[in-house]
């Protein structure tokens, strides 16, 4: 994926920090999560994508080869499929010509390292819908997918959610944050990295994914930033209450419930 290299930070975030508005949530017709299916054999790239897609609130499976894929199609039936032309056993375009057997109009997002006119054409001849190169950015992935969803007419924009770990709140919309009825003012990436962590409770989150996702980073990004930006939720979320972000030496942070 293309670095993109932070610009000198300060020291704290100043208060009158914009707020971006927040996205509005695509969820199915029936109300339920987008299903999506990565197929990528680059584990790495595929976890990344993986996590980007969770945060968005759909539900993600993923797989390494074109056999798994085609079996944990069957399984999850996905709204859209995130798939990479260049696979360890079939090639993508076999992969996506099996699984129309099946649902002849599932979107599907093509990913790969060639970047000639002929295997765009290749990939858009044989059915795909859209085409991302690599290297490429996550954020750039889940517009391409959002769009792909609103185009097909699969998901359309819900409400914006309330997300709710044990006594602490945060509502999507207003952008307000409670713990124990308690308002906290937070600023805007402090809210983005306690939306990603309430996003994602109980799971436990590396720099490099918390970077990738609310920094927009790769894995070449400063990592102390994390734990600065953790250290200011800490005092906002935690002080004073029992702890609901914690540390797993080596391994990263995660928020779960006090209770």
């Amino acid at each position: 994926m293309s670095p993109s290299r932070p610009q000198a930070f300060p020291a704290r975030e100043p208060a009158a920090t914009a707020t971006p508005s927040p996205r509005a949530d695509l969820r199915r017709a029936d109300g339920a999560p987008v299903r999506v299916l990565v197929v990528d054999d680059e584990a790495t790239l595929a976890e990344l994508v993986t996590m980007a897609l969770r945060y968005e609130g759909w539900e993600v499976r993923s797989a390494g080869d074109g056999a798994n894929a085609i079996r944990i199609a069957r399984e999850l039936r996905p709204d859209v499929v995130v798939l990479d032309i260049m696979l360890p056993d079939l090639s993508g375009l076999d992969v996506l010509r099996r699984l129309r057997e099946h649902n002849p109009n599932l979107p599907v997002l093509f990913l790969t390292a060639r970047d000639s006119v002929e295997d765009r054409i290749a990939g858009l001849t044989a059915g795909g819908d859209d085409y991302v190169t690599k290297p490429f950015s996550l954020e750039e992935v889940v517009l391409r997918l959002r769009a792909l969803l609103r185009r097909t007419h699969v998901a359309a924009e819900a409400a914006g959610a309330l997300l709710v770990v044990g006594d602490l709140t945060l509502d999507e919309d207003s952008r307000e944050v409670h713990r124990g009825g308690d308002l906290i003012e937070l600023t805007a990436t402090e809210f983005e990295l306690l939306r990603f962590l309430m996003r994602n409770a109980r799971r436990v989150l590396s720099k490099a994914q918390i970077l990738d996702r609310v920094w927009n980073y790769d894995f070449g990004g400063q990592a102390n930033i994390v734990e600065l930006y953790v250290s200011y939720l800490r005092k906002k979320i935690d002080v004073g209450r029992a702890p609901m972000i914690h540390t797993l030496r080596g391994a990263g942070y995660v928020l779960k419930s006090t209770s």
